[in-house]
Protein backbone atom coordinates (compact mmCIF):
# COMPACT_ATOMS: atom_id res chain seq x y z
CA UNK A 1 0.00 0.00 0.00
CA UNK A 2 1.25 3.26 -0.97
CA UNK A 3 -0.17 6.81 -0.53
CA UNK A 4 -0.90 8.90 -4.35
CA UNK A 5 1.39 11.29 -5.23
CA UNK A 6 0.88 14.49 -3.38
CA UNK A 7 -1.05 17.40 -5.90
CA UNK A 8 -2.21 21.09 -5.80
CA UNK A 9 -5.45 19.27 -4.69
CA UNK A 10 -4.28 17.82 -1.17
CA UNK A 11 -4.66 19.89 2.31
CA UNK A 12 -0.97 20.22 2.57
CA UNK A 13 0.47 22.54 5.57
CA UNK A 14 4.24 22.92 5.68
CA UNK A 15 6.94 23.29 2.97
CA UNK A 16 6.89 22.09 0.00
CA UNK A 17 10.58 20.56 -0.58
CA UNK A 18 10.51 19.70 3.50
CA UNK A 19 12.73 16.28 4.10
CA UNK A 20 9.90 14.54 5.78
CA UNK A 21 5.71 14.21 4.61
CA UNK A 22 3.57 13.12 6.80
CA UNK A 23 0.52 12.02 5.32
CA UNK A 24 -2.75 11.54 7.38
CA UNK A 25 -6.04 9.29 5.41
CA UNK A 26 -8.51 10.40 8.05
CA UNK A 27 -12.61 10.94 9.15
CA UNK A 28 -13.25 13.75 11.13
CA UNK A 29 -15.88 11.32 12.95
CA UNK A 30 -13.46 8.64 13.34
CA UNK A 31 -12.83 7.73 17.40
CA UNK A 32 -9.38 6.48 16.28
CA UNK A 33 -8.71 9.89 14.28
CA UNK A 34 -10.10 11.96 17.16
CA UNK A 35 -7.48 10.27 19.38
CA UNK A 36 -4.87 10.61 16.81
CA UNK A 37 -5.44 14.63 16.23
CA UNK A 38 -3.81 16.09 19.44
CA UNK A 39 -0.89 13.42 19.10
CA UNK A 40 -0.56 14.72 15.33
CA UNK A 41 -0.67 18.45 16.43
CA UNK A 42 2.25 17.82 18.59
CA UNK A 43 4.14 16.08 15.99
CA UNK A 44 3.08 19.14 13.51
CA UNK A 45 3.99 21.93 16.47
CA UNK A 46 7.42 19.98 17.02
CA UNK A 47 8.73 19.67 13.84
CA UNK A 48 6.90 23.29 12.43
CA UNK A 49 8.63 24.79 9.11
CA UNK A 50 10.25 21.89 8.57
CA UNK A 51 7.51 18.84 8.20
CA UNK A 52 5.01 18.69 5.59
CA UNK A 53 1.25 17.26 6.49
CA UNK A 54 -0.94 15.91 4.41
CA UNK A 55 -4.62 15.19 5.32
CA UNK A 56 -6.67 13.18 2.92
CA UNK A 57 -10.48 12.57 3.52
CA UNK A 58 -11.61 8.76 4.05
CA UNK A 59 -15.19 9.72 5.71
CA UNK A 60 -17.02 6.74 6.56
CA UNK A 61 -20.84 7.67 6.75
CA UNK A 62 -22.14 4.32 6.42
CA UNK A 63 -20.38 4.15 10.19
CA UNK A 64 -20.90 7.61 10.82
CA UNK A 65 -23.77 9.92 10.01
CA UNK A 66 -22.14 13.14 9.59
CA UNK A 67 -18.58 12.21 8.00
CA UNK A 68 -19.29 12.99 4.61
CA UNK A 69 -21.06 16.53 5.34
CA UNK A 70 -18.07 17.36 7.69
CA UNK A 71 -15.66 16.58 4.51
CA UNK A 72 -17.58 18.50 2.52
CA UNK A 73 -18.14 21.75 4.67
CA UNK A 74 -13.94 21.29 5.51
CA UNK A 75 -14.09 21.33 1.40
CA UNK A 76 -16.61 24.70 1.65
CA UNK A 77 -13.35 26.19 4.07
CA UNK A 78 -10.74 24.93 1.56
CA UNK A 79 -12.38 26.97 -1.62
CA UNK A 80 -12.30 29.99 1.15
CA UNK A 81 -8.45 29.18 1.92
CA UNK A 82 -9.77 28.27 5.63
CA UNK A 83 -9.24 24.73 5.34
CA UNK A 84 -7.11 23.82 8.29
CA UNK A 85 -9.33 26.04 11.03
CA UNK A 86 -12.41 24.06 9.60
CA UNK A 87 -10.47 21.16 10.08
CA UNK A 88 -9.31 21.65 14.01
CA UNK A 89 -13.40 22.86 14.64
CA UNK A 90 -14.40 19.37 13.25
CA UNK A 91 -12.00 17.02 15.21
CA UNK A 92 -12.33 19.41 18.42
CA UNK A 93 -16.09 18.59 18.11
CA UNK A 94 -16.06 15.38 16.45
CA UNK A 95 -19.74 14.43 17.58
CA UNK A 96 -21.36 17.64 16.32
CA UNK A 97 -21.45 17.57 12.55
CA UNK A 98 -24.97 18.30 11.94
CA UNK A 99 -25.76 20.91 9.45
CA UNK A 100 -26.57 23.71 11.85
CA UNK A 101 -23.49 23.00 13.84
CA UNK A 102 -20.89 22.78 10.74
CA UNK A 103 -22.28 26.25 9.86
CA UNK A 104 -21.83 27.61 13.50
CA UNK A 105 -18.27 26.40 12.55
CA UNK A 106 -18.11 28.04 9.47
CA UNK A 107 -19.03 31.44 10.76
CA UNK A 108 -16.85 31.02 14.30
CA UNK A 109 -13.39 30.84 11.79
CA UNK A 110 -14.78 34.16 9.79
CA UNK A 111 -16.88 32.39 6.85
CA UNK A 112 -19.81 33.07 5.30
CA UNK A 113 -22.52 30.90 7.67
CA UNK A 114 -25.50 31.33 4.85
CA UNK A 115 -22.65 29.99 1.92
CA UNK A 116 -21.90 27.47 4.14
CA UNK A 117 -25.47 26.34 4.48
CA UNK A 118 -26.20 26.60 1.02
CA UNK A 119 -23.04 24.77 -0.03
CA UNK A 120 -23.68 22.17 2.20
CA UNK A 121 -27.58 21.52 1.44
CA UNK A 122 -26.72 21.64 -2.17
CA UNK A 123 -23.92 19.36 -1.88
CA UNK A 124 -21.59 21.16 -3.79
CA UNK A 125 -18.76 19.75 -2.46
CA UNK A 126 -19.86 16.10 -2.25
CA UNK A 127 -17.89 15.23 -6.01
CA UNK A 128 -15.13 16.50 -4.77
CA UNK A 129 -15.11 14.55 -1.36
CA UNK A 130 -16.08 11.34 -3.82
CA UNK A 131 -13.22 12.00 -5.49
CA UNK A 132 -11.05 11.60 -2.87
CA UNK A 133 -12.87 8.59 -1.55
CA UNK A 134 -11.89 6.70 -4.89
CA UNK A 135 -8.46 7.50 -5.00
CA UNK A 136 -7.85 6.58 -1.24
CA UNK A 137 -9.72 3.05 -2.52
CA UNK A 138 -7.33 2.98 -5.31
CA UNK A 139 -4.39 3.26 -2.92
CA UNK A 140 -5.74 0.61 -1.05
CA UNK A 141 -6.84 2.57 2.12
CA UNK A 142 -9.66 1.40 3.80
CA UNK A 143 -9.65 2.45 7.15
CA UNK A 144 -9.04 5.12 9.79
CA UNK A 145 -6.39 6.47 11.16
CA UNK A 146 -3.36 5.24 7.69
CA UNK A 147 -0.40 7.65 8.32
CA UNK A 148 2.30 7.71 5.94
CA UNK A 149 5.62 8.46 6.54
CA UNK A 150 7.93 9.85 3.75
CA UNK A 151 5.50 7.67 1.25
CA UNK A 152 6.50 4.25 4.30
CA UNK A 153 3.00 3.27 6.24
CA UNK A 154 3.84 4.02 9.81
CA UNK A 155 2.83 1.07 11.68
CA UNK A 156 3.25 1.89 15.12
CA UNK A 157 1.26 3.50 17.57
CA UNK A 158 -0.50 7.00 16.78
CA UNK A 159 0.55 7.83 20.41
CA UNK A 160 3.39 11.11 20.53
CA UNK A 161 6.26 9.14 21.93
CA UNK A 162 6.55 6.59 19.14
CA UNK A 163 5.34 8.73 16.44
CA UNK A 164 7.84 11.61 17.27
CA UNK A 165 10.76 9.37 17.12
CA UNK A 166 9.91 7.74 13.85
CA UNK A 167 9.26 11.71 12.34
CA UNK A 168 13.02 12.28 14.11
CA UNK A 169 14.29 9.09 12.84
CA UNK A 170 12.73 10.20 8.95
CA UNK A 171 14.69 13.21 9.17
CA UNK A 172 17.82 11.22 10.24
CA UNK A 173 17.95 9.05 7.41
Amino acid sequence: MKPSPITEHDHTDGPEDARVTLIEYGDFECPYCVRAYPVIEAVRDAFRGRLRFVYRHVPRSVDRGFAKQAAEASEFAASAGAFWPMHRQLFLHPEQHELDQLVEYASAIGLDAGACRTALVEHRFHERVKELVVASTRSGIIGTPILFLNGTRYEDRVESEPLLKAVEGAFES
